[in-house]
This record gives C-alpha cells, structure tokens and sequence, in this order.
C-alpha cells in the first residue's frame, strides 16, 4: 500500500516506530527521576513531546505503560549466549545480570519498583508476566542447553538454580552495595558449578 492510497488515520492511528521510541524514553526518564508512583500519563506525553491520546492508543493505562516499556528494555538483556559450555553461558549470563542491574537508568527505577510492586501485588503480578518469567524462560533456556550437553544432571531443580544465578549480584549490587571486582563473574560462575552438580564436559 503506497502513501497515496493510504487514507488519513483515524482513531486506529498508525503506531509510528519513533513515537513510539519517544515515549518510551520519556516513560523511562520519568521513573528515574519522579518514580512509578508520582509517573503520569500526562508527564510522559509532555516530556516525549506527543499528545495524551499518543499513548493511550499504545496502553490503556499507567501500567501497561510501564511494563511494556521496562519489558521491551528488560528481557533481551537477559539472554544467555550459546558459548557452547555452561561455564562460557554462565559468565556470560552473570555478565548481562550485572549490566541490567548497574544500567544507569535501572539503578535509580529498580528500587523503586521492587518498593512499589511490595505494596502493590496487582502490579507486582504484572511485572512477574511480563519482566520476570520471561527472563526466567532466557535463563531455562541456557541450563536446558547445559543439561543436553550432559554438563548438568537431568533432575536439576530448575527453580533453584535459577535462583542460585541472579541471587549473588542482586546481593552484591543492591544489598551490601559492594562493587562487581575483576574476576568476580568468573570465580561466581566457578562456585555456581559446582553448587548445580556441573560435570567437566570434554
């Protein structure tokens, strides 16, 4: 369909990419300065420079907003690299959990949220589906291809290993508010092996 044949939107408008881009910077900019609690839909769409019905033909509301933003953000950093070695993955992975915690913008959003969604568990439920079982399903993905190579037990607890994997940067990071030292990543994933039942695979 060329722009000629193409008839003026209407309520449907067409959902143009750098709109969309727009908001998404101003939906992050205002969670890092005003929090989720104090974030309007009136805020973002002045920030991003777009009228309020802009976004609300993307979300019907705040929070799909947020999450769809945070989501789209979020998820493929949690990809696990195929190294072809479980050690190779897991370095790799600890190394993509350490930069989603330490981004400049999640350092000041993620602590917020975590807060929000402890009083909130309809919110909570929402980040959940959208932000961590899909980031759960990245990391299953990289202890089933380990499993395969025979490098992990079959009966691995799935849950607890994964767990096992984000649990000692978010410690780290966000509760002793210690730094990620030169080799930290390398002798985390060394201890992670052996604490998953990990064989040498040849």
């Amino acid at each position: 369909m060329t722009g000629r044949t193409r008839r003026p939107p209407t309520g449907a408008a067409v959902l143009q990419p750098q709109i969309t881009s727009a908001i998404s910077e101003a939906v992050l900019d205002e969670l890092a300065e005003r929090g989720y609690g104090r974030l309007s839909m009136e805020a973002v769409a002045r920030r991003a420079g777009v009228g309020k019905s802009a976004l609300y033909r993307r979300w019907p509301r705040k929070q799909d907003m947020v999450l769809a933003v945070l989501s789209q953000m979020s998820v493929p950093l949690a990809e696990f690299p195929d190294t072809g070695s479980l050690r190779g993955d897991l370095i790799a992975g600890l190394a993509a959990i350490r930069d989603w915690l330490t981004h400049p913008r999640f350092v000041l959003i993620l602590p917020d949220l975590t807060a929000e969604a402890a009083r909130n568990p309809v919110l909570a439920e929402a980040i959940q589906d959208t932000i961590g079982t899909p980031r759960r399903q990245l990391g299953s993905a990289a202890l089933h291809r380990a499993v395969e190579r025979g490098e992990l037990p079959a009966d691995l607890n799935l849950e607890l290993a994964l767990d096992l994997l984000a649990a000692p940067i978010h410690w780290r990071l966000n509760v002793r508010q210690a730094p990620i030292e030169p080799g930290y990543l390398e002798a985390l994933a060394d201890h992670l092996m052996r604490a998953l039942g990990a064989t040498e695979h040849h």
